[in-house]
């Protein structure tokens, strides 16, 4: 199969600093990964709604999986350009199917920063080189955001907890071979005080996994339900200790919160160079679409605002590798990053006219795979109260 088309990249108007040559080596070891063995398949992935389970040893091998990870646990020990870098150049092919950094960056970071010695020697190697596909399940039916109303139990019973209960929206659930899921543990009344992390595996007696979802977008990602009658889980599987889960969770979602900024801000410039792309090539009233004024502006304003984000986002992981990343900084970049991907989508559907709503088209998957970014991670409404409480 012919290499999936990828639009040239929009030249930045200001300089990016944050990367060295080890980062460009692994960008281009990334670049052509998802450009060969993601992009051109992403049809495939639709049907299936999950990718080739061996795209897992693939990536694995080549060092993209858990590089963040210390080389004791089959890391590389790199900072978290890396990571980005990962993020940024499967948004650049229009990838809305791979997982890849839902499992590097916030499992195997649970796991890293708050696993015991034996749940890191035993997992972490295992993410690393794609033997283990994880996910990480919180979202209930009827609890969405709110993690202190979950259901799920864990009861403990001599050397091990019975977990009763399920999850939904769980992406890598379908394929995952173990999931960090967070349960209430002793008290259920007490709310957040009663949330705990655990490692459930997913060939555990009583853990089930519902079909892949029928989701608006995003239709090559797996996602399912995952489903807890009676699993019996030893004790060991505890993640850290008993009714830490909450403050584990909300340490790690500024990190999830960027990850999400950071997708959303090359998605957005995806976006627009594909746009430039189609505009220079499309002829009406027998001249380009880019010469007629009302086209030319939109282009400029979405490349100033693309610029902007890209400039913020770009401080903000700046603060991430000095650990000094305020949660309300990562909350605004969510929010702001993701409305302004879907607003430049909007445009760009608008500039391509009919073919903007044909499928075939990048912007058109992009119109409707786009979209969830201002829900997951904490909806956009979520991240402005949540900035709202530090004023």
């Amino acid at each position: 199969m012919a290499d999936a088309y990828v639009p040239k990249p929009v030249a930045p108007m200001m300089p990016r600093t944050l990367f060295n040559e080890d980062h460009e080596a692994f960008r281009a070891t990334a670049r052509r990964f998802f450009e060969t063995e993601i992009a051109p398949y992403h049809e495939k992935w639709e049907e299936q709604q999950h990718l080739d389970r061996d795209l897992w040893n693939k990536a694995g091998e080549l060092g993209m999986l858990c590089p963040t990870m210390p080389e004791e646990y089959g890391g590389s020990g790199v900072d978290r350009l890396y990571s980005m870098i990962m993020m940024e150049e499967q948004a650049r092919v229009g990838d809305s199917a791979s997982g890849f950094s839902l499992h590097s960056d916030i499992v195997a970071n649970y796991i890293l920063n708050f696993g015991n010695d034996d749940q890191k020697k035993n997992w972490l190697p295992k993410m690393a080189s794609g033997e283990a596909v994880t996910a990480i399940a919180m979202t209930e039916p009827g609890t969405g955001s709110d993690l202190q109303r979950i259901k799920t139990t864990a009861k403990l019973e001599g050397d091990h907890y019975v977990v009763n209960g399920s999850k939904i929206f769980i992406t890598n659930g379908y394929l995952c071979d173990m999931a960090v899921v967070a349960v209430k543990t002793g008290d259920a009344s007490q709310g957040a005080q009663s949330v705990s992390l655990m490692i459930i595996e997913a060939d555990r007696d009583g853990f089930t996994k519902g079909k892949p979802l029928k989701k608006v977008g995003m239709k090559g990602q797996d996602t399912c339900e995952l489903f807890f009658d009676n699993v019996k889980v030893p004790k060991e599987n505890l993640l850290g200790a008993e009714g830490m889960g909450f403050i584990m969770l909300m340490k790690e979602l500024a990190w999830e919160r960027m990850m999400i900024a950071i997708i959303c801000a090359s998605g957005a410039e995806f976006a627009l160079a594909t746009t430039v792309e189609y505009v220079k090539e499309r002829e009406a009233f027998g001249k380009p679409v880019a010469a007629f004024q009302n086209t030319r502006f939109k282009l400029a304003e979405m490349r100033s605002e693309i610029q902007i984000a890209r400039t913020y986002v770009d401080k903000c992981m700046e603060l991430v590798l000095e650990n000094a990343l305020t949660p309300e900084a990562a909350c605004a970049a969510k929010y702001w990053v993701s409305d302004l991907l879907s607003k430049v989508v909007d445009e760009c559907v608008q500039l391509h006219g009919g073919y903007g709503y044909m499928l075939e088209y990048p912007i058109a998957r992009a119109y409707i795979d786009t979209r969830a970014n201002r829900i997951y991670g904490g909806t956009n409404e979520i991240m402005k109260e949540l900035i709202s409480r530090s004023l």
